[in-house]
């Protein structure tokens, strides 16, 4: 009913002189009135107030009509502006506020990696969690593992509780018919097929993952139990594109009848002359992996150059990376630097996004004396 209306109605109303019927006016009238009110402004700025108490952007109608709305104005719930232009990734991250998500494919769940993780001195409201499973028995067990230990930090009802600003669980589109038993994992001869889907998977993870709000990206291997609980500011503080931990893993050394620690990850690594030789000698579909036997590169390895009294900050530059413990500024991943899942220069995986990275014109480094230690898994 329009307002002309409304008044008519009272107006006709309101000059008849039964007082039965005036009794009736009164009644419909203040039907009418709260009938106006509820389908009129009011409601619009209802919603205006509901939106303001859920958004940082305040709203208010464009002059000119009651539902024509400024497009910088829109609720957020309509639309969101982002401007990746203000958006920074710098070396005083904490300082900054810079969000950082952290991203872990995920086939075993180990304690030890979930509790390093929560010892991280950055702050968790800066945080973001990213993780994908297989469908197999293993990462059936991993996932329940995973949400009993996420509802517990997530779903506690301590006000004072310290909650990652986001988690995000998902599933593998297909199956790994590769064993995730130490032994198995690592054969030369599922390397190539072994990779490729690890390529897809964290592809897959990083493309439902990262917002406009991303400034960072580290990718954490599941296996990772122990790292300097200032990882994430140490690594940002170098403000470099694309930057490596050196990975290494605590065992018992039979021989010396102690404790002792060995290299781990041998994917990161600075070309050689032999390793591009090699390469030209190879068809499209065949790719070098590095740190076994059977092929030579006389490769430059990161987890050689570990230094027990050497500078923690000493950089090393890389041509390929791992994925233990991997550092990318989110923008590096926003110009289209991925993880190739078929052979990418002879290159695959990490390797094969380091050589993408450089492609696209990014340094890639390395920090030799900064380790990180992998899970020790008794063969």
């Amino acid at each position: 009913m329009s307002l002309a209306q409304y008044k008519r109605t009272v107006h006709r109303l309101l000059t008849r002189s039964n007082p039965l019927k005036l009794v009736v006016t009164v009644v419909l009238v203040l039907f009418l009135y709260f009938l106006v009110r509820g389908t009129g402004p009011r409601e619009e700025e209802s919603v205006i107030a509901a939106n303001r108490k859920k958004s940082p952007y305040s709203y208010k109608p464009k002059a000119g009509g009651k539902n024509a709305w400024t497009p910088k104005n829109l609720p957020a719930d309509h639309i969101s502006h982002y401007d990746l232009n203000t958006l920074k990734a710098s070396e005083d991250a904490l300082q900054n506020n810079e969000k950082v998500l952290i991203l872990t494919p995920m086939a075993n769940f180990h304690e030890d990696y979930w509790q390093n993780l929560l010892e991280l001195s950055y702050p968790r409201e800066l945080i973001e969690l990213g993780f994908i499973l297989p469908r197999t028995a293993e990462g059936d067990a991993a996932l329940k593992s995973l949400e009993t230990a996420v509802k517990k930090v997530q779903g506690a009802k301590d006000a004072s509780a310290s909650k990652f600003s986001k988690i995000t669980i998902l599933r593998q589109d297909n199956d790994s018919p590769v064993s995730q038993l130490e032994k198995d994992r690592h054969a030369l001869k599922v390397q190539k097929e072994r990779r490729s889907q690890m390529a897809t998977a964290r592809n897959s993870l990083l493309f439902s993952t990262i917002g406009p709000f991303t400034s960072w990206v580290l990718w954490l291997d599941a296996d990772i139990v122990e790292t300097p609980r200032s990882l994430i500011q140490d690594m940002t503080s170098h403000n470099k594109p694309v930057l490596a931990a050196n990975c290494y893993q605590r065992y018992f050394d039979q021989n010396e009848n102690k404790e002792s620690i060995r290299a781990y990850d041998f994917n990161n690594w600075a070309e050689s002359d032999e390793g591009l030789r090699l390469a030209s000698t190879m068809a499209d579909d065949e790719i070098i992996v590095e740190g076994y036997q059977e092929i030579v590169t006389y490769r430059p390895l990161m987890a050689h150059f570990y230094d027990e009294t050497g500078n923690v900050n000493d950089e090393m530059p890389l041509d390929g990376v791992g994925g233990t413990c991997l550092l990318v500024k989110a923008d590096v991943h926003r110009d289209g630097a991925m993880f190739p899942n078929f052979p990418f220069y002879h290159l695959i995986e990490t390797e094969g996004f380091s050589k993408m990275c450089k492609r696209l014109g990014y340094e890639v480094f390395g920090l030799p004396n900064y380790l990180v230690f992998h899970y020790d898994q008794k063969i």
